[in-house]
């Protein structure tokens, strides 16, 4: 797979379809005040693609992430999303991009005055327009691709935080995205629990054609899972290829840098 870096004015929202293209940024820009954090970023990611997000604090990943979420909005710049346009794009539409992605947080967010089978219901409920039946009954399918299918009554404080993790990754799959975003989804564990919502991730990844966007520091993992790594510096992508590439030969010297203090 290859990672279309450069910016091309001349591709369409129709074209990025038709060519397999799920994601893509153009001339993407977000300042938070004084503070550049994506400068004039042009990516894609193929449909069914695992694409891991490198590179020191502050560089922008997960702002990508928030963008892809509308949790913020660029300052410059076009995002479409399935040949859809995401930004800019009247409410409604941005609303209906939306719905194709799901969003695992590096803190759970979930409710807790819910069962964790509600805290996984309701969205597709409310939002999908699913039957209560018909989400409860792919709530315990995925409790069960988990590892969770006896947790269906319990409140999210009775979970350990490697339990809350997995349920967060099932409420997102819950909503049957065409993209699931991970943000540094194992930061907020105690080392021994990290392995076994990894080991769900990895399952997900390989048993499923979703699309994955993932921001870790979990190298092994990235390693593992991604079909392509971008390295990320003071807001750009200053390199990109398989892990093989990124993990056993970079080219950049801030690659390089930056593994060596990582691995």
């Amino acid at each position: 797979m290859s990672t279309d870096i450069q910016h091309n004015p001349e591709k369409n929202p129709a074209e990025n379809r038709s060519n397999g293209e799920l994601i893509r940024l153009e001339q993407v820009t977000k300042r938070f005040g004084d503070n550049t954090v994506l400068d004039h970023l042009d990516f894609s990611v193929q449909a069914g693609k695992h694409v891991t997000l490198i590179g020191p604090s502050g560089s922008g990943k997960t702002t990508i992430l928030r963008l892809l979420m509308t949790l913020t909005k660029p300052d410059e710049g076009r995002i479409t999303v399935d040949g859809q346009q995401l930004f800019p794009a009247p409410e409604k539409q941005i609303r209906e991009v939306r719905k194709k992605i799901g969003m695992v947080f590096q803190q759970f967010n979930l409710f807790p005055n819910m069962t964790v089978l509600r805290n996984i219901t309701e969205a597709p409920v409310t939002v999908l327009g699913l039957s209560k039946d018909e989400a409860e009954a792919r709530a315990r399918e995925l409790l069960e691709m988990v590892g969770l299918s006896d947790k269906c009554d319990a409140r999210p404080t009775q979970l350990s935080g490697g339990q809350q993790q997995r349920v967060a990754i099932a409420r997102a799959l819950a909503m049957r995205p065409q993209v699931l975003l991970l943000d540094e989804v194992t930061s907020a564990l105690d080392p021994e629990l990290v392995a076994g919502v990894l080991d769900v991730l990895r399952d997900i990844a390989r048993s499923t054609d979703i699309t994955m966007l993932c921001v870790t520091h979990e190298m092994n993992f990235a390693r593992d899972i991604s079909d392509q790594v971008l390295m990320f510096d003071s807001g750009r992508v200053i390199e990109s290829g398989t892990p093989e590439k990124i993990f056993n030969d970079p080219e950049n010297d801030r690659t390089r840098e930056f593994l060596s203090a990582v691995l």
